[in-house]
């Protein structure tokens, strides 16, 4: 049987050693108030769990606090003005004695492409010594297979006293930028713990503010699983990205092309873009990649193709811009339209777009660009232009993201338009 601990009184359950049911003011501890951590901690706020949420950006902690966001997340600041306001978060730069730890932190990798879980394992020592029998401590942080394990080792090294008397999970999140408030609540989740009771502990945790189904599995699959999923969507856009460089060449229009085959009953070809960014797709291939480089052999060439997309995409720019300067006899005024990863938000990690708009702006020192990217106010590299103007004043645009508002856009005939992201595949 559960014991029915609220605030008050989970001192009781810790000095008697009852199991006790997460209801009411549990304490949850979340480490990262990124892009995942954040809309997570506020979500478990709004269900009446209390949450402190740890980062080491003082600036970060301080936004937060005063119920503001750093980040750009639909609906986010209207949850977090309420949780904040009401006290069931609250933002620090330490941890605090909790019930639940969850970590929430970049999981980035080597220029070898060696997935790096330092900053992972930097937050499981920050809760070290703040962890007692009883607590549940999950992993959300996409890692490499074994890594659960890995830090469930180091716990137990670390406090010996703790083994067997603490439960430790995986579950990876599952979510997309501008809807995650939605899917947060909503997508099934995958769980694995590194024992049964492990992973029936953290089951009772998400299904405080989960209506998704909650899959229980094993740590190891669980996390192969946040892998395998990043992994296809990946092998799916490049087959999209190496036909849309197949049909330049062939001088067929992919997205019509991309249309009438997605007509078969049994075809869904995704659609072409610049590349592939993110913190998710753009990196977790290479988590399997590293481990199994012999046997990932679709899985690494789809990464070798999205990688070659933006780099065609660049090398494209170029060539335009050197042909307008034979055809007109001067440099053409450039429009780059976007820099984030994705469209419709400001999250630039990994992002093609980025790395497209470098290596065309170091290609031609004196050129003269635009750089729009209308989710975000200022950047410390480039210079913003409203992508009104730069749209009028360009003689050259080029399109790297299919945001919502460059489709307001009409097509101009008067101006030379390299579309690699589908604005106007209408």
């Amino acid at each position: 049987m559960f014991e029915y601990c609220v605030a008050g009184d989970l001192s009781y359950c810790y000095k008697n050693k009852r199991t006790f049911n997460y209801l009411n003011r549990m304490k949850a501890c979340f480490i990262g108030l990124g892009y995942i951590g954040l809309p997570t901690a506020i979500i478990a706020a709004q269900h009446n769990l209390a949450i402190i949420g740890v980062d080491i950006n003082p600036r970060v902690v301080e936004t937060i606090n005063q119920g503001k966001i750093h980040i750009v997340e639909p609906g986010l600041q209207e949850l977090c003005h309420e949780v904040v306001s009401k006290g069931k978060l609250k933002a620090s730069l330490k941890p605090e004695v909790s019930d639940a730890y969850l970590i929430v932190v970049p999981t980035p990798f080597t220029a070898d492409h060696e997935p790096d879980i330092s900053y992972v394992e930097s937050a499981t020592r920050t809760v070290l010594p703040f962890l007692k029998e009883g607590d549940l401590f999950i992993i959300e942080s996409t890692s490499p297979v074994g890594t659960t394990e890995k830090l469930a080792d180091l716990i137990f090294l670390e406090r010996p006293k703790l083994k067997d008397k603490i439960y430790i999970a995986y579950c990876p999140e599952r979510v997309l930028p501008g809807n995650v408030i939605y899917e947060l609540v909503h997508n099934d989740r995958v769980i694995g713990g590194i024992d049964n009771q492990s992973t029936e502990k953290a089951v009772e945790f998400y299904r405080q503010f989960v209506k998704g189904e909650l899959h229980k599995t094993n740590a190891r699959t669980a996390e192969m699983c946040k892998l395998t999923e990043n992994s296809s969507r990946d092998v799916q856009i490049a087959f999209a990205n190496e036909l849309s460089i197949i049909c330049d060449k062939a001088g067929i229009n992919v997205w019509e092309l991309i249309d009438l085959a997605n007509k078969h009953p049994r075809v869904n070809i995704l659609q072409p873009g610049s590349g592939v960014g993110g913190h998710c797709i753009a990196v977790d291939p290479y988590f399997i990649t590293a481990d199994f480089p012999m046997e990932s052999q679709i899985i690494a060439k789809a990464r070798e193709i999205n990688n070659y997309k933006a780099f065609w995409c660049a090398e494209k720019t170029q060539n335009t811009i050197k042909e307008f300067e034979l055809e007109y006899g001067r440099e053409p005024k450039v429009a780059l339209m976007g820099i984030a990863f994705k469209p419709n938000i400001d999250d630039l990690r990994e992002s093609p777009a980025k790395y497209i708009v470098t290596k065309v702006m170091q290609a031609h020192s004196n050129g003269d660009f635009l750089i729009v990217e209308p989710n975000i106010n200022n950047h410390n590299v480039f210079k913003l232009t409203d992508y009104k103007k730069a749209y009028n004043d360009a003689d050259v645009i080029v399109f790297l993201v299919a945001h919502d508002e460059f489709k307001s856009l009409p097509w101009r005939n008067d101006k030379v338009i390299l579309d690699f992201c589908g604005v106007f595949r209408k």
